[in-house]
């Protein structure tokens, strides 16, 4: 495998000039880097990345923390993520938390120890884990959940928004005793979804926490199926705990949405091959990685820079399951 100082022979340059040139110096003789990428050409020279790290005393690798890799909802939002982070150099190493906050403060600890580039992370609402980022030298990027405790770059929606639209467009349809199958308390986007939920709502409302995935979502409408005054419609926090409700409302041969309507937060990538098509708010999910990756960058480059939090709008798309009766 040739080496740094075959390339500097082959080149009539030092080896010095070699490494300026592969490092990307500005003040690098135009001739003389011509020279040298001709070398580094024709020899098949490989620059050892290992050697150029701890020289940076920092990997060119992103570490891109989620929090249910199983959620079609994060496809979308990584992709944005690395085709920004390729543009710019650097590549992605994909952790999956899976709403575990000891799994994500695990993953914090290791992409601070392999001396990452930079992290953008999806909470799973670890105040350890956010702490420990916060704390580091490692430029940090929240999207979609907000970082507990913790002023950081943030890419998030108007999760409160949407879910106040999704309720009064429930109400303008005609239902009256609306549920709302929420997220895990503590964690901003559930909190947020809620809260949308309950201003919307001229009633008391009926709340029942679940744990963002497809059980905890046909757990909790079982549920509200069983109590003593059930609701009429349902808004659902997200799309995972949708899909459940949507069984569990089909196992039991309850009407959709003539005994029960139904509001989902985050898109379903199946949502027009069914029937009736659950209504969804949808998120931007490619530009809330894109915007994230976009603020990471700035974020290394300019270190000392004021924190920045972006909201990028929801939008509700009406489909069968909320039909105006």
């Amino acid at each position: 495998m040739p080496t740094i100082y075959d390339v500097a022979r082959e080149a009539g340059v030092s080896a010095a000039t070699v490494s300026r040139v592969l490092n990307g110096a500005q003040t690098v003789d135009p001739a003389m880097v011509a020279r040298v990428l001709t070398a580094v050409r024709e020899l098949g020279y490989r620059p050892n990345a290992v050697a150029r790290n701890l020289r940076r005393s920092r990997t060119s690798l992103w570490a891109v923390i989620i929090s249910d890799i199983g959620n079609p909802f994060f496809t979308s939002m990584v992709r944005g993520v690395e085709d920004v982070a390729q543009q710019e150099g650097y590549s992605v190493v994909l952790c999956n938390s899976d709403e575990d906050p000891a799994k994500e403060e695990t993953y914090v600890a290791a992409a601070l120890s392999e001396q990452m580039a930079g992290v953008i992370i999806s909470s799973s609402g670890s105040v350890k884990a956010a702490k420990t980022l916060i704390d580091s030298p490692v430029p940090v990027v929240a999207v979609d959940r907000e970082l507990p405790r913790g002023a950081v770059d943030t890419v998030v929606v108007d999760n409160e928004g949407g879910a106040r639209t999704a309720t009064e467009h429930l109400l303008a349809a005609g239902y009256r005793r609306i549920a709302c199958i929420a997220g895990p308390e503590g964690v901003s986007t559930a909190d947020l979804r809620l809260r949308g939920y309950t201003t919307a709502l001229p009633g008391d409302p009926v709340i029942v926490r679940a744990d963002f995935r497809e059980q905890g979502g046909y757990d909790a409408m079982a549920a509200l199926l069983s109590s003593p005054e059930p609701p009429d419609a349902v808004f659902v926090a997200n799309n995972l705990m949708t899909v459940g409700a949507l069984r569990c409302l089909t196992e039991r041969g309850v009407d959709v949405p003539g005994q029960v309507g139904l509001v989902g937060f985050d898109e379903i990538p199946w949502a027009d091959l069914v029937h009736p098509s659950p209504s969804t708010v949808t998120q931007p999910t490619y530009e809330l990685g894109r915007m994230a990756a976009r603020l990471l960058v700035d974020r290394i480059a300019t270190p000392a820079a004021k924190p920045a939090t972006i909201v990028l709008p929801a939008e509700l798309h009406p489909r069968g399951s909320s039909t105006p009766r």
